[in-house]
């Protein structure tokens, strides 16, 4: 690579605040994932997004840095096992009580992280995944997924469309990485539709506002249940021209509500965005352990270290919804499965950067601007959209 490219890799990891998000627990910074952020801002830049906002903007809301094996979250940490590394998220009720059947023990636990990085360094890596994996525990061995693309299968007839106003993206997503790449498209003018269950409304809700404005501000709320109201979500779903997914591939299949199940509309993309593909499809993964998988890690002397904030989320969105656009391009009518696990390792292939010969002026993770004008329509008017685009056409 050469040196000035090198150079200006490093300069924006350090002055976007990527440095500061992927450093050792007393802050040294580390530069070697500097070319992720350039090829981030290649997918990003035609999508009429920054990269390094998309990346760190979430850090640049709440002011966390990077804390080594600890993740900027706090939910997720590197623990070294007998043979090798692990990340293990515990951010649900359901991760901390599960936690006596991970260890095997009936004894209770009173300080989860330090019991069980105490019996991983005794127990083999492949040994604690597995059985997290079973328990729905989200953890990933370092490295134990290789570097993949999405892919994408011809379901329907092609169709070409522009991404304006006219066409109908349904989000059926939540968190991170799904609700991305609607936002993205909302943003090159699509009319977005967020589907929210009421009886489980999207997990981000429960944190910060500000991150769920930024995720979904641009995007036209609609209230449906996958079974309480499967019939009036499935009429939306088969006049959608783009749908995105990330939920368990089992709960739409049981709805009636997955790709195969829909009617035909020739022109649609259909994203399926899942922790690691179709051959895992119980598999569970956060952004964090997910990046785990793919080798997608910062490193210092003592080991492996966190990269940016969740990165395996952005980093699937951006890809997601480029892959979306280039669908749209050649005329639609696919699915794409995006898995979060593939994109980190994809993005951990790249060449690693070496660390700046002298100290660097390291920036701050940028917030992003949350001026964005709201969407005034309602869950009537979707419905009134979703009756005009069922009538028979000449």
């Amino acid at each position: 690579m050469p040196t000035d490219e090198t150079t200006t890799m490093r300069e924006r990891w350090a002055a976007g605040g990527m440095a500061r998000l992927t450093c050792t627990a007393g802050g040294t910074p580390d530069f070697s994932r500097a070319a992720v952020l350039t090829e981030a801002d290649r997918l990003a830049r035609p999508l009429g997004q920054d990269a390094n906002t998309l990346l760190t903007g979430r850090s640049g809301m709440t002011g966390r840095r990077g804390h080594g094996r600890v993740s900027v979250g706090g939910s997720t940490r590197l623990l070294q096992a007998s043979d090798g590394w692990i990340g293990v998220t515990l951010s649900r009720s359901t991760d901390l009580d599960s936690l006596p059947a991970l260890l095997e023990t009936s004894e209770s636990i009173t300080e989860p992280w330090r019991t069980l990085a105490d019996a991983v360094r005794l127990r083999t890596a492949s040994e604690i995944v597995e059985r997290a994996q079973l328990l729905g525990i989200p953890a990933a061995e370092l490295g134990a997924v290789a570097a993949a693309p999405p892919r994408s299968a011809r379901r329907w007839p092609r169709r070409q469309q522009p991404i304006d106003s006219n066409l109908l993206v349904v989000d059926l997503s939540s968190m991170w990485a799904g609700p991305l790449c609607g936002q993205i498209l909302a943003g090159l003018g699509a009319t977005v539709v967020k589907v929210e269950s009421p009886l489980r409304p999207d997990g981000t809700r429960a944190g910060d506002p500000d991150f769920f404005r930024w995720m979904n501000g641009l995007k036209l709320p609609y209230s449906a249940d996958l079974y309480a109201d499967g019939a009036r979500l499935g009429r939306l779903l088969d006049v959608a021209d783009v749908v995105i997914e990330a939920s368990r591939p089992r709960a739409l299949v049981q709805a009636g509500l997955d790709a195969h199940s829909r009617t035909d509309r020739p022109g649609r993309v259909w994203v399926r965005i899942t922790g690691y593909g179709p051959s895992h499809p119980m598999r569970v993964a956060f952004g964090d352990d997910a990046a785990v998988a793919g080798a997608l890690v910062g490193q210092s002397p003592d080991g492996p270290i966190f990269c940016g904030d969740a990165i395996a989320d952005p980093l699937t969105g951006i890809t997601a919804a480029h892959q979306v656009v280039e669908s749209l391009n050649r005329g639609g009518g696919e699915t794409i499965d995006v898995a979060m696990a593939d994109v980190a390792a994809t993005f951990a292939a790249l060449p690693a950067v070496t660390a700046p010969p002298r100290p660097v002026e390291l920036g701050e993770p940028c917030p992003p601007d949350l001026d964005a004008p709201q969407p005034l329509r309602d869950a009537e008017w979707v419905d009134r959209l979703v009756a005009a685009r069922s009538e028979p056409t000449c």
